[in-house]
């Protein structure tokens, strides 16, 4: 009977703190939504607004320059106002560019909304995996820090379904009603983020060890857990215990003072390796080119020989389709198999697929202005679907699970911070220039170049980016003070966690 509780609870408790998680997640389907609905909005906004091709590529690029200052400044900002109340501020932030964008009436004023969207989700992409990785237990912590990713793509999807719907709609009304509608869910999620309780890692850093140890006690199996659990955040926090099991305050000032000389003037070398990997895996993320395929897949389509805009529009809801529904396998798999061989598994096929796309398109161009071959068009449409699979069960959500699991608590936010804003320029990069490359070296040479590069990039992750599988967070940083070859094995449940840690020499749970 008491197992059957004992189950009971554990089930009960773990759905608690995913659902934390995944409110906490909510945020990033507005950024997801916004990259989704302006792929088929810029159709539009060409032809109502009469803007060039440079000005598209940095109507699509500035979202993530702006983002660069939102994410820089969020590590710094979570650190003194919380989690949850960062959360809240992205909203606040994504709903003012919401309502800027749906209310523009040129093109200056859309741009003006796009960089006020653009620091929200800067805010939403550091805040939410960081969130989701601190409230939950490390047997769950690989599938709830993929959330934001799942949100992300389930925000494409919307704004593809937004697109080919308003699409309708009379073209002064169409992609303003599209850009607009991401005010409404901001709004709620604002207000509704509040109820959510705090970050236990958090409430440590500021000394308010009760508060953190009633959230545990929510998110555990037992009273006994929640103890352990505590105790591993004090030591990591670098907090003694006193006689009433509390600890002295740390004023808000305090909190992350000393962040950016011990990252960046003074590392450790187990810091200098975590950060290694951590701002590696965003590095590299985006020249896999998948920015260019979400963001102007409508473009690619017409490019594979689908005419008709309403052809186009539900071609790329089928991407959105694909990106959803590979994402939640990955999260399904990613506590099971571990990081590593998702991650290369991953790589090995967006290879392949981004040759084989650089292929079609290229003998699709060449043919032009005559019928192109049937093949080619069949194998360009298939491998955009293959790449986009290979990158959402692997690349997508690992990289956010990840770099959001590896920093110590004390670098974590500003860390993560510093990670974001490194995934935002490269973002950037590719989606500004994307145009300009396809037509400097053809569509097709385009994605041979980011082929090359992901050859870069699995190289890169399997000599740098050990395991973390099974880890508390208060363990990884021990995982990084290993040699290369031991740290590239997996550690889940090889490694007891040391008995002064836990408190009346209680064994792990």
């Amino acid at each position: 009977m008491g197992e059957d509780k004992q189950r009971d609870g554990h089930a009960g408790k773990n759905k608690y703190a995913v659902a934390c998680s995944i409110i906490g997640s909510i945020i990033s389907i507005l950024m997801g939504y916004d990259t989704g609905v302006m792929s088929g909005a810029m159709l539009f906004i060409k032809e109502d607004l009469k803007t060039n091709d440079t000005q598209v590529q940095v109507l699509a690029g500035i979202l993530n320059v702006c983002a660069l200052a939102g994410s820089l400044t969020a590590g710094r900002v979570s650190d003194w106002i919380g989690r949850r109340f960062t959360i809240s501020l992205a909203a606040t932030i994504f709903l003012a560019g919401s309502a800027l964008m749906g209310l523009s009436p040129n093109f200056a004023t859309l741009l003006a909304g796009r960089c006020v969207a653009g620091v929200g989700v800067g805010y939403a992409l550091m805040i939410a995996p960081i969130y989701a990785a601190e409230i939950s237990s490390a047997e769950i912590r690989g599938s709830v820090t993929s959330l934001p990713e799942i949100c992300i793509s389930f925000g494409i999807l919307v704004g593809y379904v937004a697109n080919y719907l308003l699409a309708k709609l009379p073209l002064v009304y169409g992609w303003r009603a599209m850009l607009g509608l991401g005010a409404l869910p901001s709004a709620v999620l604002a207000v509704a983020v509040i109820a959510m309780p705090e970050s236990p890692r958090w409430l440590v850093m500021q000394g308010r060890v009760e508060q953190a140890l009633a959230v545990l006690r929510r998110v555990c199996d037992t009273a006994d857990e929640a103890d352990v659990r505590l105790a591993e955040i004090k030591v990591a926090a670098r907090i003694a215990d006193d006689a009433a099991g509390s600890a002295p305050h740390q004023t808000i000032s305090s909190v992350g003072k000393g962040v950016w000389r011990e990252m960046f003037l003074h590392p450790t070398p187990p810091v200098r390796r975590i950060l290694v990997a951590a701002f590696g895996v965003h590095f590299f993320q985006h020249l896999t080119g998948i920015e260019a395929v979400v963001l102007y897949s409508p473009r690619i389509f017409k490019a594979a020989g689908i005419a008709t805009r309403s052809e186009i529009l539900a071609a790329t809801i089928g991407v959105g389709v694909t990106k959803t529904a590979f994402i939640l396998t990955a999260i399904l798999l990613v506590d099971r198999i571990g990081r590593r061989p998702l991650y290369l598994s991953s790589l090995a096929g967006i290879v392949a697929s981004l040759a084989c796309l650089g292929l079609g398109l290229t003998v699709v161009e060449r043919s032009a202005p005559h019928h192109s071959p049937a093949w080619a068009v069949v194998l360009s449409i298939a491998t955009v679907f293959t790449f986009i699979a290979s990158f959402s069960v692997g690349v997508g959500p690992i990289t956010w699970a990840y770099s959001s699991e590896v920093y110590p608590l004390r670098l974590r936010a500003q860390g993560a911070s510093v990670g974001v804003g490194i995934n935002r320029v490269m973002n950037a990069g590719v989606s500004m220039t994307f145009v300009s490359l396809y037509k400097a070296v053809t569509i097709g040479g385009a994605f041979f170049l980011f082929a090359g590069l992901v050859v870069l990039a699995a190289t890169f992750f399997y000599f740098l980016c050990p395991e973390t599988q099974g880890r508390p967070l208060e363990e990884i940083e021990e995982v990084f003070s290993r040699g290369w070859r031991e740290r590239r094995q997996s550690p889940a449940m090889t490694v007891e966690l040391p008995m002064s840690n836990v408190p009346d020499g209680k064994a792990r749970p």
